[in-house]
């Protein structure tokens, strides 16, 4: 799944496709717990061409990986069908997923369980107080007759879901919750419809209708909180997905043309008048406005834009008139790229959660056996038949496989959409186990601890003056994209230096460039480069040593085969770096500074930021040598950084983490992303990792104990079966409001700061109000 980043035009169709593989990603509506989804995901992964399928229960999502071009969506809906369900494929808008409030099926979240549980409960009221009235002691019944006509209509109408839901579990060889909730309800309207038929009025006070009622009321009741609580756990990718407008104002033929955001092309000119939203991302052609892009970077203060910057789209353009040059629609946008990315995370299985799905496939029968052996040993123990009833009904409503299924997938799903909420995205469910046991962070240093924004600051020319060797310089490295090539040809702008043509222009990685300016010959890069071009700078090393204890980048010029001077730039440090170094150094976390500069400048930089290892120079290629070292010595390792340069470092290491300010490659190299340039975001991007992680743990150990709990207690016959239907509907809805916990996770910056009220975190849609 590590290539789901690397998004093409299919990701509009719901599907993401890499050089060997094709992603299909679609809702599935039917499912009712974790057996459902396990059912569901070996049936997808018998589809010839798929290679690995995941179903998540809590999203109601299906994620299948396939030979490309062998695998169209029919035939994985007809595999859906087969098990006896639903699949609901994107549309060609690209939405996969539910509207806010909708669920896979696409129709409002709750409304059928709501309607069904408010009946159910209506029709159930007689029966609640018969059963007060007979605990009081007043011996009060109603009709027999009165109690089968209550009681019909919630056993098969209301309840007919569980009997489907049974049947095409049974055509499939297996059991859900559907199949243990119609066989006990069934098995207590049965036999209390017998003693009515047999009996008439004389079977008053023997009836077990209240029990069948009252579960599937229960149950309902279950139902309708769970999908309020599994859809809070979605809230923050529902959010993102509501950040795509609709329609764009785009010039053409120098007229306004509102159309469909999908028919915006690349290079076209898009109008954003204050308040609205953009809608794809782009570059700013006029104007210049206060950006809110908080809901996709978490960045909680409008960002001010220029003309020449980029924008993002879904972002909320402040209060200036905007004229975008449109750089990426449709699935190469990077609101696309943020869902699919989340998407896919939410889409994994943690290792425990196949340990879970074991567990559940035999779940149901073992239940089955167990309410089996519980009613024939009370039949045998001379109690009666209605003690063995009560016993085994008890066993087979108060099992839960719901809980088991939902206790890690609601983790993850609130987990990750509070981590994307708050500007960090998480590749996959691999990444966040690794991210909560990381105890060393490496650091690259330019970008990441340092604002990546380089400056020149003095120079030294051997040959000349030192502007006709800035000019020199900067016209040999106006084709590199190098903060400190920029640098210099920003200064010799700023200068109004002529700058010449530059011819053969070649880029050695982490070491220099060379090319052809005015006929001469020029190299620029590095000490070591220098070296190897064969040039002689040992005139220049005093100089060069005295900047670089000052924290200084060096850079060496020479022209015709001999040093002509130096260039120091400046690389300012991030205001948060240090501050971000101290929170890890808190949690017992191991800092390193890893950089292709000389020692004696990281270190300047690593004293600044109150790092104490330093691996330094270290050429790109080394990178990852030096990430496997630490990796040898058993820690498990954490690299961040932002450029092509890191980009083998952050696929070596355990958990890879790319700036957002970053270049394309770092972010599809690194397992988590950060939307903005902020290194504190490295220690809360593993918080977060750890709090999912504990939450997936505490619902595991829920989950289990209730059930090996609740079944011995059942079995004993110290349950009404009333009782038992109600623990298992409260256990489901315990495991995901646990889950829901998370959506209260907040950075620790953010809390510190004050900056986002509680309303925001809770309900993020109004930001975009």
């Amino acid at each position: 799944m590590d290539d789901a980043a690397v998004l093409t035009a299919d990701e509009a169709q719901g599907g993401s496709r890499s050089p060997d593989t094709t992603t299909h990603r679609f809702a599935v509506s039917g499912m009712v717990c974790g057996s459902c989804a396990s059912r569901l995901q070996a049936q997808l992964a018998r589809v010839p061409g798929v290679r690995d399928a995941r179903v998540n229960l809590a999203t109601e999502r299906a994620e299948v990986v396939a030979d490309p071009d062998s695998v169209d969506p029919g035939a994985l809906g007809a595999a859906v069908d087969r098990a006896g369900f639903t699949a609901h494929f994107p549309d060609e808008t690209g939405s996969a997923a539910a509207g806010e409030d909708s669920d896979a099926a696409g129709q409002p979240v709750g409304q059928r369980e709501r309607r069904h549980m408010a009946i159910a409960a209506v029709l159930a009221l007689p029966f609640l107080a018969q059963m007060l009235a007979m605990a009081l002691g007043l011996g009060w019944h109603m009709p027999v007759w009165a109690e089968l006509a209550l009681a019909a209509p919630v056993q098969f109408w209301l309840g007919w879901r569980f009997y489907q839901g049974a049947w095409q579990a049974a055509k499939q060889g297996t059991g859900t919750m559907d199949t243990l909730v119609a066989l006990g309800t069934s098995a207590a309207f049965l036999y209390s419809l017998v003693l009515v038929l047999s009996q008439g009025h004389a079977a008053a006070g023997q009836l077990y209708f209240e029990a069948s009622v009252m579960v599937i009321t229960l149950v309902l009741l279950g139902k309708w909180l769970e999908a309020r609580a599994k859809q809070g756990t979605t809230a923050a990718l529902r959010a993102l997905m509501a950040l795509r407008p609709d329609e764009a104002t785009v010039l053409r033929d120098g007229e306004e043309r509102r159309v469909p955001v999908g028919q915006v092309q690349g290079g076209e000119t898009v109008l954003v008048r204050p308040g609205e939203r953009i809608p794809v991302d782009g570059r700013i052609l006029e104007g210049e406005s206060d950006i809110d892009e908080s809901l996709i970077t978490g960045e909680s203060l409008p960002v001010t834009r220029r003309p020449g910057e980029a924008v993002t789209g879904g972002a909320v353009n402040g209060p200036g008139f905007l004229r975008v040059e449109a750089t990426a629609v449709g699935a190469d946008s990077t609101l696309s790229r943020i869902v699919a990315l989340v998407e896919a995370a939410q889409a994994g299985q943690a290792p425990v959660q196949r340990l879970v799905d074991r567990v559940s496939a035999i779940f149901v029968p073992t239940v089955l056996a167990i309410a089996a052996v519980a009613a024939l040993a009370w039949l045998l123990a001379g109690f009666g038949v209605e003690t063995a009833l009560v016993a085994g009904v008890s066993v087979l409503v108060i099992a839960c496989p719901c809980a088991l299924g939902l206790a890690t997938p609601s983790a993850l799903v609130a987990g990750t959409g509070a981590a994307a909420r708050a500007g960090i995205l998480i590749r996959d469910i691999e990444t966040l186990e690794r991210a909560h046991r990381v105890d060393t962070v490496v650091f690259d240093k330019t970008g990441t601890l340092t604002e990546g924004r380089p400056r020149l600051v003095d120079s030294h020319a051997v040959v000349g003056d030192e502007t006709a060797l800035l000019r020199l310089a900067a016209s040999a490295q106006q084709a590199s994209e190098h903060p400190l090539a920029r640098a210099v040809v920003a200064a010799a702008r700023e200068r109004d230096l002529a700058l010449q043509p530059v011819d053969g222009f070649r880029a050695v990685t982490g070491l220099g460039v060379t090319g052809t300016v005015d006929g001469r010959p020029v190299a620029i890069g590095s000490a070591d480069f220098m070296a190897e071009e064969g040039v002689d700078s040992g005139s220049v090393e005093p100089v060069a040593a005295d900047w670089q204890d000052r924290g200084l980048a060096v850079m060496w010029v020479a022209v015709d085969g001999r040093i002509a001077g130096l260039i120091a730039v400046a690389d300012p440090v991030r205001p948060a770096s240090a501050s971000a170094v101290a929170a890890l150094r808190a949690r017992g976390i191991e800092t390193v500074l890893l950089s292709g500069d000389t020692e004696a400048m990281a270190r300047t930089i690593a004293d600044q930021v109150g790092i104490a290892t330093v691996m330094a120079p270290v050429r790109p290629e080394g990178k990852a040598d030096a990430i496997a070292r630490l990796q040898d010595e058993g820690r498990v390792v954490a690299m961040v950084g932002d450029g092509i340069n890191d980009a083998p470092a952050l696929a070596a290491a355990d958990v890879g983490m790319a700036m957002g300010s970053g270049t394309d490659v770092a972010m599809e190299t690194a397992k988590i992303t950060l939307m903005r340039p902020d290194p504190r975001l490295t220690g809360e991007a593993l918080n977060v990792a750890r709090a999912t992680w504990t939450k997936i743990w505490q619902n595991l150990f829920w989950a289990f104990a209730y059930n090996v709990i609740a079944l011995p207690v059942a079995a004993l016959g110290l349950l009404n079966p009333a009782v038992a239907g109600a623990a298992m509907a409260l256990s489901s809805v315990s495991v995901v409001s646990n889950a829901l916990l998370l959506r209260r996770w907040r950075p620790q910056i953010e809390r510190a700061a004050g900056v986002r009220d509680r309303g925001q975190q809770e309900q993020p849609e109004r930001a975009i109000a």
